[in-house]
C-alpha cells in the first residue's frame, strides 16, 4: 500500500508540472491590462518606491526576478492611514513585511518571482482610524515582473 501511495504522488507531481502554462499566461494570474516596459529600464537587485502626498495614485514599475521592491509610503494629508498592502499574483511579488512608523509612514517589502515572468497588481488600502467600515484602495503599483533574455 506505502510503494502504491509513493508512486501516486510522483504521477501527480509530474502531471502538476506538465501543465503548467508559460509564463506570464493568464493561467498564472497575469493581468493582460498592464503593459510591460521595455526590458532595458527594469531595476535588479533591490528597488524603492515612494509614495508621497499628491503622487498619482497609480504607477507602474519594471522588476527583474528575485528583485526586493521596498514600498515607502509617505503620512497621507487626510486623516486616513495606510492599513494593509496585499498582491494580486503572490506567485509574482509577495508582500514579506510591514510596518507602520510612529510619524505615520508605513514600509513594506515585495520580494518578486525568482525565475518566472508576469505582471500582479499591488493594492495599498487607507482608512480613518475613527470611521467604520472597510479600507478602500488608496494606491496601487503595476509589477511587471520580467525575465532576463534566454541565451543559446
Amino acid at each position: 500500500m506505502r510503494r502504491r501511495a509513493g508512486a501516486g504522488m510522483i504521477a501527480g507531481t509530474v502531471v502538476l508540472v506538465a501543465c503548467g502554462g508559460s509564463a506570464g499566461s493568464p493561467s498564472e494570474g497575469a493581468s493582460a491590462s498592464v503593459t510591460v516596459p521595455s526590458a532595458g529600464n527594469c531595476a535588479a537587485g533591490h528597488a524603492e518606491v515612494t509614495v508621497a502626498p499628491g503622487d498619482a495614485p497609480r504607477r507602474e514599475v519594471c522588476v527583474r526576478p528575485g528583485t526586493v521592491l521596498s514600498l515607502v509610503l509617505r503620512p497621507r494629508v487626510d486623516d486616513r492611514r495606510w492599513t494593509g498592502v496585499r498582491s494580486s499574483a503572490p506567485a509574482f511579488a509577495v508582500v514579506s513585511g510591514r510596518r507602520l512608523d510612529a510619524d505615520g509612514t508605513a514600509h513594506a517589502s515585495l520580494r518578486c518571482a525568482g525565475t518566472r515572468g508576469g505582471s500582479t497588481v499591488v493594492t495599498v488600502t487607507a482608512k480613518a482610524p475613527d470611521v467604520a467600515g472597510a479600507a478602500r484602495v488608496a494606491f496601487t503599483l503595476d509589477v511587471s515582473v520580467v525575465p532576463y533574455p534566454r541565451q543559446g
